[in-house]
C-alpha cells in the first residue's frame, strides 16, 4: 500500500470570534503543525477571510463547513463553492452529520456539494457514518457504503480522486464516546476496498480520516493504524495544544 501523508483538520463548528480565533490561530501557526501532516482549520463562514490572511505564510489550509448544492441564484443564505474558493478557501467539509440529521441533507444533496465543490477547484472532505440505531443494528457497512456510493453515483468517481473521506460515527459525535480502534480501522479499511473496486490506484492514495471525538489521548493508537490517515476534529480542535498534540500523532512522509 502506498503512503499517504496524514491528514488533520480542525472543525470550528459555531464557535469562536475574531478575538478568540486569532489567538487559537497564533497558538497552532507557533507550533507547525504542518511538518508531521497537512493541516486545515474550518472556521465559520465569516471568519474565513481573517483565517485566510493570518494563514497565507504558512502551508495550512482554510476550509468552509458547508458550501452550496447550486452555483448561483436565488438562494438566500447559501454560500457557493467558487465564492469560498475566491475567500481563499482549499477545503470544504460536505455531509457532516450534523447537516444530515439537523439540516436533512439526503444522500442526492451531498453528492450534489461534492460536486459543486470539485467543480469550483475545492477538496471535498466527505463525511460519512452511522448513528447508534445503525451500529446496534449491525448495518454501519451498509450505512457508509450507500453513503459513499451515493456520491460515486451523483458526483463521479473522479470527485472523490482528490477528496479526503471522513469517518464519523454519529455516536460518537460530541459525545465523549469513540469508536476503538479495532471499530474505526473495520469501517475504513471497508471504506477503501469499496472504492478499490472501482480504482485501485485512487483507492490506495486516498486518505480517509476518523472524525469521532479525536483526542491527545487516543489519536496515536488510531493514528496507528494502516488505514486512518489523520481527522476530522471538532471540540479538541479549539484548544491550540491539544489540536498541536493530534497533529504531532498523525504519520509523517
Amino acid at each position: 500500500m502506498p503512503q499517504r501523508r496524514s491528514f488533520v483538520a480542525g472543525n470550528w463548528k459555531l464557535n469562536g470570534s475574531l478575538a478568540t480565533n486569532a489567538s487559537l490561530l497564533e497558538g497552532i501557526v507557533a507550533g507547525a503543525p504542518w511538518q508531521a501532516c497537512d493541516v486545515a482549520v474550518c472556521p465559520a463562514y465569516v471568519h474565513i477571510p481573517a483565517a485566510v490572511a493570518r494563514l497565507s505564510a504558512t502551508t495550512i489550509g482554510v476550509g468552509a463547513q458547508d458550501v452550496a448544492d447550486v452555483p448561483a441564484g436565488a438562494y438566500t443564505g447559501e454560500v457557493s463553492a467558487a465564492m469560498l474558493r475566491e475567500a481563499g478557501c482549499r477545503y470544504v467539509i460536505v455531509g457532516h452529520s450534523e447537516r444530515r440529521t439537523l439540516y436533512g441533507d439526503t444522500d442526492a444533496v451531498v453528492a450534489r456539494k461534492v460536486t459543486a465543490a470539485t467543480g469550483a477547484g475545492l477538496v471535498p472532505i466527505v463525511c460519512v457514518g452511522e448513528t447508534l440505531a445503525e451500529r446496534d443494528a449491525g448495518t454501519t457497512l451498509a450505512v457508509v457504503g450507500r453513503q459513499l456510493s451515493a456520491v460515486i453515483d451523483g458526483a463521479g468517481l473522479g470527485a472523490l480522486s482528490e477528496a479526503v473521506i471522513a469517518y464519523e460515527p454519529v455516536w460518537a459525535i460530541g459525545t465523549g464516546r469513540t469508536a476503538t480502534p479495532d471499530q474505526a480501522d473495520e469501517v475504513h479499511r471497508a471504506i477503501r476496498a469499496l472504492l478499490a473496486r472501482h480504482d485501485a490506484t485512487m483507492a490506495g492514495r486516498l486518505r480517509i480520516v476518523y472524525g469521532g471525538s479525536v483526542k491527545s489521548a487516543n489519536a496515536a493508537e488510531l493514528f496507528a493504524r494502516p488505514d486512518i490517515d489523520g481527522g476530522l476534529i471538532g471540540g479538541a480542535s479549539l484548544d491550540a495544544g491539544e489540536f498541536l498534540a493530534i497533529c504531532a500523532a498523525a504519520r509523517r512522509d
